[in-house]
């Protein structure tokens, strides 16, 4: 995929908000920062909500991504969640922290277990999730070169901006997106993603076939992606 210039997809997209610069010479140092990112939509019940949610807080539980943010560099991982329906929803439930430890990643996880995701129903909204994303991103009080936008969903983008030009957009703003397509509802989601919502350089799409699956498939998604 050839990336677009920011320019040119933000003249289509006068809805997204401004984000002010910090200096980034005051800003401290990380190894990556990532943003997770669920589905809230009419696709999603929420039982299945709640199930994503504990899917990451388990993952972040597990000593492999301990060990992992171990062998990423030495400064941690920034990361923050947050749950997306249709256009401008994107809304944080766990607001940014730097993880290092074990013991950072079970505050972590216990945060999510407590976090208020709320059903949002409506439409689903891929391409304007992946904008906001990159201006979380580019708002995040880190400076670092791996910056990663992370988003699971069981649909396809109905409504907001169209996924092909913010995909654009994220690899013009050096955003890796990753996703990780549940195929409780259609089967030919991993091909969809790939094809319309991934982006970046190593960007890759990760497929749970079931619930059962869904924990085994987040994990090792995650620690691909701090490694």
């Amino acid at each position: 995929m050839k990336p677009v210039s920011r320019r040119s997809v933000l003249a289509g997209l006068a809805a997204v908000p401004a984000v002010p610069t910090l200096a980034t010479t005051t800003q401290p140092a990380v190894d990556a920062a990532l943003v997770l990112a669920v589905d809230a939509s009419a696709s999603i019940d929420q039982g299945l909500l709640d199930f994503q949610l504990r899917g990451h807080a388990a993952a972040f539980r597990h000593k492999a991504v301990e060990e992992a943010i171990s062998r990423s560099g030495g400064n941690g991982i920034a990361v923050m969640l947050a749950q997306f329906a249709g256009p401008e929803t994107l809304t944080t439930l766990v607001p940014w922290r730097v993880l290092k430890s074990g013991r950072d990643c079970e505050e972590f996880a216990t945060t999510i277990d407590a976090a208020p995701g709320v059903f949002m129903g409506g439409s689903t909204a891929l391409g304007s999730a992946v904008v906001q994303a990159v201006a979380l991103l580019d708002a995040a009080p880190y400076r670092t070169e791996k910056r990663t936008l992370d988003i699971v969903s069981n649909g396809f983008s109905n409504a907001g901006v169209d996924p092909r030009s913010a995909r654009g957009y994220a690899a013009g703003a050096n955003v890796t997106v990753n996703g990780l397509a549940i195929l409780n509802e259609y089967d030919w989601l991993e091909g969809y993603f790939a094809e319309n919502v991934i982006a970046g350089r190593g960007s890759f799409v990760r497929t749970a076939n079931d619930l059962n699956s869904f924990a085994g498939v987040l994990l090792g998604k995650l620690v691909t992606e701090m490694v």
